[in-house]
């Protein structure tokens, strides 16, 4: 259906305020809901729906807008929120590695199949949207909230249209930062016996095509989890240099992991960022990142080394500095977006158990063992 549709159906019902994690399948009501200046954007999927029952507390009735890949960040103030205390919310989420996990990114397949099972076992009132079947699915939704108790909207992806937003890319000048640009320098400096985690979205998949290496973990999925891998890696080899490429949303999604990593006081990290505002993979939503003071947030967690570049002109100093300066670094490139910059994920290539065979080899020095075949995905 027609996002407009959908967002006055929702209206109708008597939404007031959204918030939530942005997913490309859910780009139209967003976008609405944005230009309303009714949404705002949420940090984690716990988060969201902890905000969402502060405005249902307030009287006001709430909505979220997500993706089932974030279940499990909403499934604690589902149990110990919204159902001890009887607070009723709409949740809007999309169905990824549902109902055929093959069709779907690898990442998504144990959530996929599990979604509907979960808020089976958790006795929680849900429907998949059927074509033609909102204002039923919404019916009961409504009765759910007359009892006080959550509702899960679950949507097939695609099933809803996107709207135009003002997101083209621009031209970039010689002097500004793009997240290609930041990558290649990186890659192109990462010595050999360095271990790199690369964060999901278009991060992972850039790094992948500037320069593909055993040592390097591509994490698809498990968002905003990138920081704390690092770590892991960092403490049991310290003397090896370890690199976390991050982006904004990915690092503000569990922002406390800045602080371990920084406590842990491993001279062997650094923290990558490129910062270009927004969820560039699923239609540029903007982040909170913009009021984000990076050099007081990163010595204010206790990063023993912070450094935020805006220019091109010293992008390569700028990394070398970062790879040879004392850890825990931090290191911010604030960049312009390129939506139009999109390469194929690492796992269209090599599969994740493939992947995992050939870093944990890179990272052991243990001798790669025979792979598999490779699992080529959409």
């Amino acid at each position: 259906m027609e996002a407009e549709e959908f967002v006055e159906a929702l209206r109708a019902y008597g939404v007031e305020r959204v918030t939530g994690v942005p997913c490309g399948h859910l780009a139209g009501p967003w976008t609405l809901f944005e230009e309303e200046g009714r949404l705002v954007p949420a940090a984690s999927e716990g988060a969201a729906t902890a905000l969402a029952a502060g405005w249902e507390l307030a009287g006001q009735t709430a909505a979220l807008l997500v993706q089932n890949s974030g279940f499990g960040n909403l499934i604690n103030p589902l149990t110990s929120l919204l159902l001890p205390y009887d607070i009723p919310l709409l949740v809007v989420m999309t169905m990824r590695g549902w109902p055929d996990p093959a069709q779907d990114e690898p990442q998504h397949a144990a959530m996929g199949t599990s979604t509907v099972r979960l808020l089976e076992n958790l006795d929680v009132p849900h429907t998949v949207l059927e074509p033609g079947g909102l204002e039923a699915a919404l019916a009961a939704a409504s009765e759910a909230r007359a009892q006080n108790r959550p509702f899960f909207l679950l949507v097939p992806r695609g099933a809803i249209g996107k709207v135009p937003r003002a997101v083209d890319q621009q031209p970039v000048e010689d002097g500004e930062l793009t997240r290609p640009r930041v990558v290649a320098a990186l890659m192109a400096a990462v010595g050999d016996d360095d271990l790199m985690v690369t964060t999901t979205g278009y991060l992972s998949r850039q790094a992948h095509h500037e320069k593909d290496r055993d040592g390097t973990f591509y994490m698809q999925g498990s968002m905003g989890h990138a920081g704390a891998i690092g770590l892991g890696l960092a403490t049991a080899h310290p003397e090896r240099r370890v690199v976390v490429l991050d982006g904004d949303g990915a690092f503000l999604m569990h922002l406390g992991t800045g602080s371990t990593m920084a406590a842990a006081g491993g001279a062997n990290l650094v923290h990558v960022v490129v910062d270009n505002g927004c969820y560039e993979s699923t239609g540029c939503q903007a982040t909170t990142s913009g009021d984000i003071d990076w050099a007081a947030l990163g010595e204010g967690l206790g990063y023993r080394t912070v450094t935020v570049s805006r220019s091109a002109r010293s992008l390569s100093e700028d990394v070398r500095q970062a790879l040879d300066a004392k850890g825990p670094v931090l290191c911010v490139f604030r960049v312009v977006p390129t939506p139009g910059e999109v390469h194929p994920r690492a796992t269209a290539s090599t599969g994740p158990a493939d992947i995992v065979r050939r870093f944990r080899a890179a990272a052991t020095g243990a001798p790669a063992r025979e792979r598999r075949p490779a699992v080529s995905t959409s």
